[in-house]
């Protein structure tokens, strides 16, 4: 009694499905299992998970002795892959760059005082010299104690010295505002504080706890404080732009200083498709890089400016596939692209104590149209391993919708999404069980990237925990208030080093997270990462595919894939096409598996088909 094997290499996982076939019937599911894909989907490097997915699966199944004489593993089924690879490539916007000390614009955690103050700025080693009378800002070095520093600052206030506010480079000032006769703002963890000019007009601003600055996030705010002319304030927008959302700043006026708005060229993309050729630039955005893609669909490939980011990108995603496949940088084809507006936060050039701006960005997810050839290697290398017989079977999105039809309570005609780790696949089947697919670029991994970037984390698997488990924030040692709103109390003290950080909930545990985001900002970022890929994806997929391209004319879709297994995405896709009048709701593989498998089952199922 043979046994076949489906086998799904997806671009984040591998999945098996074991069956027993006699008489041109499935008699028995035996088992299934899941690992983690070994290498770039549609490579050689997969056939390690491969192996190590199928030892799994027949370690499940229980096979006994006995039936080993009888049962033999006849066929492995394969889906034909193909890679999809992310990356971010630029928007023409700016780049901050300041010089001569110009701005201080950082969020150290706890600023001293409340309020703006200007005037000259003064070492505090030359306070006792200072006129009475005269507005100052203190320029607090390293290595002065904050009872010093109190003590010195108090007296100047006695002597009828006006001043107005600080800069301190240690984490001292709530304890200095504590000690001062006269509440003033203090900026401190400022790391390059020797480089902060003296002898300059400057203004320092702390705002309440909870709010963010007002005046120097303005730049006329800033024209009003320093008195500027029109054309002075065009060139300290960068200056506000990069202040916005921030507690704390210092913005010091030199007569020698520069600030630029540095334009950095994306360029532009040339979307060869069967319907035309049409050039876009990256600086247009998402939405008109997406409408250019859908005028020229199905396409044939996409090529970048040269000397630009983008084409930088697309180069790389070829020259990876290219070396990866054995196959030559001049057959590697896009065959889609998902393009998401999102930003990043960059480094500001002059600043004094790691100031970051968020410029606008786009960021790209490319899927590369490889031959048959390396499919057919990771066929041939399975053979050579294993000694048994490997078939490349069919589409994955194919496959999918023969998987998806052992949900209980389906029947043709039907339209499955199959969303993964790098690609959305939909596909529909008619009642005369003809299917129609659609393969298209990004999906979970391109998530994660959104998520990277947006916070700053540049830490990947971070990101990932981020999209794929719910938030709290511990308010105590022995509560937490979970995103929605919910307080949880534990009957045990909570670890301490979590107190009043937001943290992961992630299987039973927190993990904190180690950036000072709010967690509403986190949340925000993380559904609107996954509506402007899932959402947008599935809308587009679905049509494609639609009868005559009208997505209303579908009634029933069922999710399937890793991504419908998170717990928010299939919410966020039902809503969406619930506007449409369509039907939509997770798959339950075989009753038993969820969403998960349905690749995996089809394959199975279309061995019947081939032997039929």
């Amino acid at each position: 009694m043979p046994i076949i094997a489906g086998v799904d290499i997806g671009n984040s996982t591998t999945e098996v499905c074991l069956a027993k076939i006699e008489k041109g019937k499935i008699t028995e599911y035996l088992a299934s299992s899941i690992t983690k894909t070994t290498g770039i989907k549609g490579t050689l490097a997969n056939v390690p998970g491969v192996i190590t997915a199928l030892r799994e699966a027949i370690e499940k199944s229980q096979i006994t002795l006995e039936e080993l004489d009888h049962i033999r593993l006849d066929e492995i089924r394969l889906n034909e892959a193909t890679p999809v690879i992310g990356d971010l490539a630029m928007e023409t916007i700016t780049e901050t760059i300041i010089t001569e000390s110009t701005m201080i614009g950082h969020n150290p955690a706890t600023p001293g005082g409340i309020g703006l103050g200007v005037g000259m700025t003064v070492s505090f080693h030359e306070l006792s010299e200072v006129t009475p009378g005269e507005k100052v800002i203190c320029i607090i070095p390293k290595g002065i104690d904050f009872e010093d520093a109190a003590e010195e600052i108090n007296t100047s206030l006695l002597r009828g010295v006006d001043i107005q506010g600080a800069v301190a480079r240690q984490d001292d000032a709530v304890l200095i505002v504590k000690r001062l006769q006269k509440k003033i703002p203090v900026v401190d963890e400022v790391t390059l504080i020797e480089k902060v000019p003296l002898g300059m007009l400057a203004a320092v601003e702390v705002a309440e706890a909870g709010q963010t600055i007002t005046t120097l996030s303005n730049p006329y705010g800033i024209a009003t404080v320093f008195n500027l002319t029109s054309e002075e304030t065009k060139m300290v927008v960068p200056i506000a732009r990069a202040l916005i959302g921030n507690r704390s700043a210092v913005v010091v006026r030199t007569p020698e200083g520069d600030v630029k708005a540095r334009s950095i060229p994306a360029g532009h993309i040339s979307i060869q498709g069967q319907k035309g050729k049409v050039d876009v630039d990256i600086e247009s955005g998402a939405s008109a890089i997406m409408q250019t893609v859908e005028q020229v669909q199905p396409i044939i490939d996409v090529q970048g400016e040269a000397g630009t980011h983008v084409n930088g990108m697309l180069e790389r995603v070829r020259q990876v596939m290219a070396e990866l496949t054995n196959q030559s940088l001049s057959e590697m084809r896009i065959q889609d692209i998902l393009a998401v507006d999102t930003f990043v936060p960059q480094k500001v050039q002059g600043g004094l104590a790691g100031e970051f701006a968020l410029e606008n960005a786009v960021a790209l997810a490319a899927m590369v149209k490889t031959s048959r050839l390396p499919m057919q290697q990771i066929a041939n290398k399975l053979t050579e391993e294993l000694g048994i017989r490997v078939v490349i079977a069919g589409v994955e999105a194919n496959m999918a919708i023969h998987g998806a039809l052992t949900t209980p309570g389906t029947d043709t005609p039907l339209a499955i999404l199959d969303m993964g780790g790098g690609s959305t696949d939909a596909a529909i089947i008619t009642r005369e069980k003809q299917p129609i697919s659609i393969h298209l670029a990004g999906a979970g991994d391109m998530v994660t990237m959104l998520i990277n970037s947006e916070l700053g984390l540049n830490d990947f698997d971070l990101a990932e925990d981020i999209k794929k488990y719910p938030l709290a924030k511990v308010e105590s040692l022995y509560h937490v208030r979970l995103e929605d709103g919910t307080v949880k109390f534990y009957d045990n003290h909570l670890p301490p080093h979590i107190f009043a950080r937001v943290v992961i909930l992630k299987e039973g545990d927190m993990v904190p997270i180690p950036f000072d985001h709010p967690l509403d900002k986190i949340r925000h970022v993380r559904r609107e990462s996954k509506k402007r890929v899932f959402v947008t994806n599935a809308i587009r997929s679905l049509a494609r595919v639609a009868p005559t391209n009208n997505i209303r004319h579908i009634e029933f879709v069922v999710l399937v894939g890793g991504s419908a297994m998170d717990f928010e995405v299939a919410d966020m896709v039902t809503d969406a096409l619930a506007e449409y009048g369509i039907v939509c709701g997770r798959g339950n593989i075989r009753g038993i598996e969820g969403p998960r498998n349905a690749v995996a089952t089809g394959l199975v199922l279309s061995y019947l088909n081939d032997e039929a």
